[in-house]
């Protein structure tokens, strides 16, 4: 069976090649603004089953695996910062506090879709404004959600997390990702 991956992540390839299954890449072209009022949960959910879906609508035989992350800042989404500025600003909105990421995975093919949203709590500890620039500086986690890299340096970032699945945090809830797959017939070990 064909497996496509709806992103050009690197964090999401990784994760995806721990299955050992063989998978193409593929770039969705998906708008990524949220919608007025929408929840980081609903718009994470949107956001990955539109990019599995335009990718699908090229390969109609393929599975395609769509996946996006929002972090939840009091009801408000956080995205990709984007530039140092920004990156920093987030992570100054969110020290001393728990943050919610809302991680969701849409594995598609045709009209058929299987999908699951992931919740990972993140209680970041006090942070001074130049523990965060060095952070920055050093990482530069301008693309990914809430402008940090839990593999990496980030880690020294937080209290604690809070999860069912420690790969959502990365970018692909990897628990959810294997159960879906199963689901389309996928043989998984």
């Amino acid at each position: 069976m064909h497996l496509i991956l709806a992103s050009t992540s690197p964090y999401r390839r990784e994760l995806l090649g721990r299955l050992r299954l063989p998978f193409d890449v593929a770039r969705p072209e998906v708008d990524e603004t949220p919608a007025p009022g929408e929840s980081p949960a609903s718009l994470a959910l949107r956001l990955a089953r539109a990019k599995a879906a335009a990718i699908a609508a090229t390969a109609p035989d393929a599975w395609v695996i769509g996946s996006d992350q929002v972090a939840d800042l009091d009801g408000r989404p956080l995205g990709k910062s984007g530039d140092r500025a920004t990156a920093i600003a987030q992570l100054e909105a969110m020290s001393a506090r728990a943050i919610v990421f809302r991680t969701a995975v849409s594995v598609r093919r045709g009209d058929v879709a299987h999908d699951a949203v992931d919740s990972t709590r993140v209680r970041f500890r006090p942070l001074t404004h130049a523990e965060i620039e060095r952070y920055v500086d050093a990482e530069l986690p301008f693309d990914c959600a809430g402008s940090f890299k839990s593999e990496g340096l980030g880690i020294a970032l937080f209290d604690a997390i809070e999860s069912s699945d420690p790969t959502a945090l990365i970018g692909l809830p990897m628990i959810a990702t294997a159960r879906l797959l199963r689901a389309a017939g996928f043989a998984l070990p």
